[in-house]
């Protein structure tokens, strides 16, 4: 019986598993802001690293 159904079992375990993934994304993402920061952040390191090579 199970070798009858197992397309629809996968395609079950399937949606299952894209709907926990789209979940688990929306209660970890980072706020706009805090990317914002934390990119001039690393920009402003990068800088002042090329400029002390540069001495």
């Amino acid at each position: 019986m199970l070798a009858k159904y197992w397309k629809q079992i996968g395609f079950i375990i399937l949606i299952i598993a894209v709907l926990f993934n789209i979940t688990l994304k929306l209660i970890n993402k980072t706020s706009l802001k805090t990317e914002v920061l934390e990119s001039a952040k690393y920009m402003l390191e990068q800088e002042e690293n090329n400029n002390n090579t540069e001495k």
